[in-house]
């Protein structure tokens, strides 16, 4: 008997023993999903590859149109360079800003927003039919893409102290409605740009959402929404053109009619098929597709890297939209939560419409697509603002010191040198 029961502890102890290594082999990978640093990384990681990802799109679409005007081919690809490189910068600095400051920045960026967006109608300049554009010597950029940041620190600073009062629509529609976002709105599209004018709405549904704003607030903003956007539509021949061949079925029938630009599109996803034709084999961007390198890179994408190019920018937002979520879920600070679903909803909303214009579900209203189109404003806005985020992931509890306990990129390059090489410079000081 007591041989038995020797036996079976012995055989529970191998067996316990057993599942303990399996625990200790599963904790590192759990404890790095559960690590502080996540949210940070995924941030930064996602990013990144978009950003790179981006850049070689950017040329491989525009090479071939600026060679057929006889210019460098890589013209287009040096300026988003350029860009990206002011736009990393922009995001360095503002990870390292401490979220009471962006508190304090909210309303001097809205205010700075909307003179800037005031401008633009007397001195603005037009492109493609939009009155969107304020250049400032040999700089042009668009106002409304920073009126996105401050709407969302604006909307985050106002609800953030409404906690206890979101059920009153007086309270819920004075001062973040009426008048700071109607005026944003309504100077968007006096410069006929309704695609920007739709993003800024998401952005401020989604600060009305995420703050507690009441379901009728909702349902009387949306009216008035809809109303808007069906006059703007009404009130111009193109977009009525374009919404009415959208809807028509002989649409596709006509390449090179009003559906044209929807129509190549498509041709560009149908040639890629399931792996492509090849990293800057595109036909289309030859003259066919309009605008290869900005609104429709997606259907570039699709030709030249097929379905997994596809997957793999669907895949970098859907990680950048589980990080976001992540820190948003996590926080405790009301203002961070705002703002943090108020950058989520606007990146996310406008990739949603740029790819949804690409592949036949919206309309064409021409809106790049985030981190990967060309276009300078749009990505140094959208730099700045993952940079906050990058900086609301920093101040996560235990975030912010593992990352100041990390050895610097310079010491880390040094520490792979032989120790004669890194001893040299502390003999020279020492002398």
């Amino acid at each position: 008997m007591s041989a038995t029961t020797a036996g079976d502890k012995t055989a529970a102890g191998t067996a316990g023993a057993a599942d303990t290594a399996t625990t200790h082999r599963s904790l590192p990978v759990i404890g790095k999903l559960e690590s502080p640093l996540t949210t940070y990384y995924l941030i930064l990681g996602a990013t990144s590859t978009l950003v790179v990802f981006g850049l070689i799109m950017v040329f491989s679409a525009s090479s071939v149109e600026q060679l057929l005007a006889d210019e460098a081919s890589y013209t287009v690809f040096l300026r988003q360079l350029l860009f990206a490189v002011i736009g990393a910068v922009a995001a360095g600095v503002a990870s390292r800003v401490a979220v009471g400051t962006w508190k304090r920045l909210a309303f001097p960026t809205i205010i700075v927003s909307v003179l800037l967006l005031a401008a633009v109608i007397p001195f603005g300049r037009s492109v493609n039919g939009n009155r969107n554009w304020l250049a400032v010597g040999p700089i042009q950029f668009q106002p409304a893409e920073f009126a996105k940041v401050g709407l969302v620190l604006v909307g985050a600073v106002i609800f953030a102290n409404k906690s206890s009062r979101m059920a009153s629509m007086l309270h819920v529609v004075l001062p973040y409605l009426v008048p700071i976002a109607t005026v944003v709105i309504g100077l968007i599209l006096a410069g006929h740009d309704l695609g920007t004018a739709m993003v800024v709405l998401v952005i401020v549904a989604a600060v009305l959402l995420v703050a507690g704003a009441p379901k009728r607030v909702f349902a009387i903003a949306g009216g008035f929404a809809v109303l808007g956007v069906a006059l703007m539509v009404t009130g111009s021949n193109n977009r009525t053109s374009r919404i009415a061949n959208w809807l028509s079925p002989s649409c596709n029938a006509d390449p090179d009619g009003w559906c044209g630009q929807s129509v190549h599109g498509l041709y560009a996803l149908a040639d890629g098929g399931w792996w492509g034709v090849g990293l800057g084999a595109s036909k289309e961007k030859w003259e066919w597709l309009s605008e290869a390198h900005n609104d429709f890179i997606f259907a570039i994408i699709g030709e030249e890297l097929g379905l997994p190019g596809t997957l793999m920018v669907l895949l970098l937002f859907g990680i950048l939209a589980w990080a976001c979520f992540r820190l948003v879920s996590r926080t405790q600070d009301r203002f961070v939560r705002i703002a943090g679903f108020g950058i989520m909803a606007w990146l996310l909303g406008q990739a949603i419409i740029n790819i949804g214009a690409v592949i036949g579900l919206f309309p064409v209203i021409g809106v790049p697509l985030p981190l990967v189109s060309a276009g300078g404003s749009s990505l140094v806005t959208t730099l700045l603002a993952l940079g906050i985020l990058l900086s609301f992931a920093r101040n996560e509890p235990g975030c912010k010191a593992l990352l100041d306990a990390r050895p610097s990129l310079v010491r880390r390059s040094l520490a792979v040198l032989p120790s004669r090489v890194r001893s040299v410079p502390q003999r020279r000081r020492s002398r």
